[in-house]
């Protein structure tokens, strides 16, 4: 178990972490979030004792970090996966680590094995990728078979396989009654992993709790009703004040009932229904409007949206209609001719 009590960090003038108090229970995964700046590393950091609280404590299973007899038995962590020795090979950074705190040997070839890195445990760590790089990270962070498990954006670079490696391997570690504590700014991927959700903004938490109700805490569900009797829909549910707007043609959306109170209004006034969806909110959603406030590098709205010509042609975001080359000029001053060369 993680417990922070009034933990504050200040470096000059600039407060970090603001006086937060936090649980991070065994038996789950605790998904910790917030914008660039907001203090999730330097959070990280006092857990593992790399930076001092400035006041107030962190501890893991009840004592801080530096009174742990057996460090990396008790805690794994990634942190920061570019901090190894380049010349070094995996096997050899892992035996190190192994050596260093009384670990058998033979657990090193158990976590290369764990996390698909034996073909590569003889090659040099410089000529990592930086997906390489977080696997090696997340092995030296399970070499001990800690019981607290800390990853600061452990999918940041791994393909879509190593993505789903990573999530079902903080369920398997949860499931096994670990604590486990992870950063990501992949909110989808949040999603499907977290049990928990703890959010900072500014160095402060703006809320906690489990994931659905931290999205329901945020956000609203709308319901999405197609009728090719729309209007008349729409009067009928602003007879009975519901509020429903128009979102594409014969299409309404609302967000002051449910699905099934519509389908039985429609069904009341004979109203034919093309489709009837209730549109749950998800986590992105939650978390933008969590966090509007505490972003510290905003996009200026004033910029045109890049989307826009896209949209304007019908093509998905992110596409925009390919540039129309110009006809070339002709220069009316040159005279085509079949004739030969002129006579001198």
């Amino acid at each position: 178990m993680i417990e922070a009590v009034n933990l504050t960090k200040r470096y000059g003038k600039k407060t970090a972490v603001d006086n937060i108090s936090f649980t991070v229970e065994p038996g789950t995964v605790t998904g910790f979030l917030g914008p660039n700046g907001a203090g999730k590393s330097t959070t990280m950091r006092m857990i593992m004792g790399l930076d001092k609280p400035t006041s107030g404590k962190v501890t893991i299973n009840g004592r801080p970090y530096r009174q742990l007899s057996a460090p990396l038995c008790e805690v794994g962590a990634l942190l920061d996966a570019k901090g190894l020795h380049g010349s070094r090979s995996a096997r050899n950074h892992l035996r190190q680590l192994a050596a260093s705190n009384g670990i058998p040997a033979k657990r090193v070839d158990e976590v290369l094995d764990i996390t698909g890195l034996t073909p590569v445990a003889k090659k040099r760590v410089k000529g990592f990728s930086l997906g390489m790089g977080q696997r090696l990270g997340i092995a030296a962070a399970l070499l001990g078979d800690p019981g607290v498990l800390l990853f600061d954006e452990p999918v940041n670079g791994l393909d879509p396989e190593g993505v789903k490696w990573v999530r079902e391997t903080c369920r398997r570690l949860a499931g096994e009654g670990r604590t486990v504590f992870i950063s990501s700014h992949l909110m989808s991927e949040m999603a499907q992993t977290a049990d928990h959700l703890l959010v900072i903004g500014r160095g402060r938490i703006l809320t906690a709790g489990p994931v659905d109700d931290v999205i329901a805490s945020a956000t609203t569900d709308r319901v999405r009703v197609a009728s090719p009797q729309a209007t008349q829909l729409a009067e009928l549910m602003a007879s009975r004040n519901l509020a429903a707007r128009p979102v594409a043609p014969n299409v309404l959306e609302t967000t002051a009932t449910t699905a099934a109170t519509i389908g039985e209004l429609a069904a009341q006034g004979g109203i034919v229904l093309h489709e009837l969806t209730t549109i749950r909110a998800s986590l992105e959603e939650a978390y933008m409007t969590l966090t509007s406030d505490s972003v510290e590098y905003r996009t200026d709205p004033r910029l045109p949206d890049p989307d826009a010509p896209g949209r304007a042609a019908g093509l998905r975001p992110g596409l925009r209609p390919a540039p129309q080359r110009a006809a070339p000029a002709i220069d009316r001053s040159i005279r085509l001719t079949t004739e030969g060369p002129a006579k001198p």
